[in-house]
């Protein structure tokens, strides 16, 4: 009822090369299976981020991730969106894209001419649509300057043969001229076929990936232009030693089951260009009239190598996020849910169930806020968060906080008690993240502390650093790590999260490392050290927290 997925995804902040790659993912996932209307204020943003994350993509990352298994792109906004893209990502786009057959037909006329070029390969398209591309005059019409002896006749057809007349005709413009003159150089080299002509470009460059597509013995008949010489002709054989593309035991089976090959296996051998190792994936195909078998269509890629691999880092921080984007979605559900039993919003309930109902409210909002929390700190530990710049009073803070905590103290007989000397105390921190993060640290102090306890917290200043020394409550003296994460302890009086006095102790550390400061343990006292602002805005030093 409540499919928040698209807003969510927009809410997070992806500044990192993984967290771009992530976000248009998930974007293209999502507005992928939304239906073409779809037309509010979320999804002409969506389109918008995505348009921001295209610009920070490289042509090639957006290709891979539109071809990636699993991608569904059955909305026809967004295929018509990428059509118009940059020209590879255009094609992985049109490639990948399952549509109903009235979606292409109405897509078609409407996406830019070299977008059309790019369906002229499909074979899985309905009848239809193929006649629609035929009457727009899409078909193949580049004529290769080299040799297609290694090309099958089934995928590139040679012109109709011209009559003696038309060539004999005299020839005015130089480029028909020079037309005829290919023609001619193309029938000859067909007919001759001989291996001086393949050309030896595609071998001297080692290839990355290619699409490719068979016929439904397994041969390769249609292939990129940069590999067709090399691959086009070589059939997918199994694991003999004397196959020239040998493939794993698995996808062997599925290729003769006519099943799809989802991350297979394969090794070429030939041309430097392909030789190798390669995973495979491809899908079987169809004839839409008879049902008969046609072949495989898919993709070769080469196993990513460790260079590759920490150049896109999947960091814990990373992972995290991912898993809390998971969480949420059926968090917030459930708390729809309940606040609308709560606020009785379709129709009476009963005050047992409305009770019910408003707990189960305030746990999901106490998870949600715990959430942000462990987004936070991944985001911070990974240094894709980056603290606005700010000034803040860090004394006006903590007699601000102190008088909020003095009301749970004092029916226990406990103080927390601050003394101050030096100025100033001005910090490069906005004042709600300033607030934020003392109060993770008074308040986890706070709930610490034994009836008739009394701790002293002193705030100095030298016109360098600002810092805050706060004595430990005697319950966290035996502590070997306060940093480190625990169980929860059992509800306190006041608390600074969900997590634990560990979690609140190592989030506020880390709000004061991307500020340019500290937060440390030195033997009965925490130390809060921060840079300090002048008092003065126009000579405040330029904090580098890089």
């Amino acid at each position: 009822m409540f499919d928040d997925r698209l807003a969510t995804v927009l809410r997070t902040d992806a500044r990192s090369e993984t967290g771009v790659r992530t976000q248009y993912r998930q974007l293209l996932d999502l507005l992928g299976t939304m239906p073409a209307d779809e037309t509010n204020a979320v999804v002409q943003a969506a389109y918008i981020r995505l348009g921001e994350l295209a610009e920070k993509l490289p042509a090639a990352d957006q290709s891979q991730i539109l071809r990636a298994p699993g991608l569904r792109l059955r909305n026809r906004t967004l295929v018509g969106w990428l059509a118009g893209a940059e020209p590879q990502a255009a094609a992985a786009a049109l490639a990948t894209a399952r549509l109903a057959e009235r979606d292409w037909l109405y897509l078609i006329p409407r996406v830019p001419v070299t977008a059309r070029g790019f369906l002229r390969h499909r074979r899985d398209l309905p009848l239809a649509v193929r006649q629609v591309l035929e009457r727009l005059g899409v078909r193949d019409l580049v004529l290769p300057d080299e040799s297609p002896a290694a090309v099958p006749a089934a995928i590139v057809q040679p012109p109709a043969p011209l009559s003696a007349p038309a060539l004999a005709r005299p020839v005015a413009d130089a480029g028909i001229g020079a037309l005829v003159r290919r023609i001619e150089a193309f029938q000859k080299a067909r007919r001759e076929a001989t291996p001086a002509a393949m050309p030896a470009g595609p071998r001297e460059v080692r290839t990355t990936g290619f699409d490719f597509a068979t016929d439904a013995l397994g041969s390769v008949v249609w292939a990129d232009p940069a590999v067709a010489p090399i691959v086009v002709g070589v059939t997918l054989g199994d694991a003999s030693e004397a196959a020239v593309a040998r493939l794993d035991p698995a996808s062997a089976a599925a290729l003769r089951e006519r099943q799809p090959m989802s991350a297979g296996r394969i090794f070429l051998t030939g041309a430097e260009a392909i030789a190798g190792d390669w995973h495979i994936d491809a899908a079987p195909l169809f004839d839409h009239a008879t049902g008969g078998f046609r072949g495989h269509a898919g993709r070769l890629r080469r196993p990513a190598s460790a260079g590759s691999l920490a150049a896109q880092p999947d960091t814990p921080g990373d992972r995290m996020r991912e898993v809390l984007h998971e969480l949420r979605t059926p968090v917030n559900a459930i708390q729809g849910f309940a606040e609308i039993i709560q606020q009785q919003l379709f129709g009476p309930a009963p005050h047992e169930y409305r009770a019910l109902a408003a707990g189960v409210a305030v746990d999901a909002a106490r998870l949600m806020a715990g959430f942000d929390e462990l987004d936070r700190l991944a985001q911070l530990d990974s240094g894709t968060l980056e603290l606005a710049d700010g000034s803040s009073d860090l004394r006006q803070g903590l007699a601000q906080l102190l008088r909020r905590l003095d009301g749970v103290l004092r029916p226990r007989s406990a103080r927390l008690v601050l003394t101050v000397s030096g100025s100033p105390f001005e910090v490069p921190l906005e004042p709600g993240d300033a607030l934020a993060m003392l109060w993770r640290v008074l308040a986890t102090l706070a709930g610490a502390m034994a009836p008739g306890e009394v701790a002293e917290l002193h705030l100095s200043g030298d016109g360098k650093r600002v810092v805050l020394r706060a004595e430990l409550p005697a319950t966290l003296l035996g502590e070997p790590d306060l940093f480190a994460a625990a169980a929860p302890a059992p509800p306190r009086a006041v608390s600074a999260g969900m997590f634990g006095t560990g979690f609140a102790f190592r989030l506020a550390r880390a709000e004061a490392a991307a500020a340019g400061g500290s937060l440390a343990r030195a033997d009965e006292a925490l130390i809060l050290d921060l840079p300090a602002l002048t008092a003065s805005p126009a000579l405040h030093t330029v904090l580098n927290r890089g």
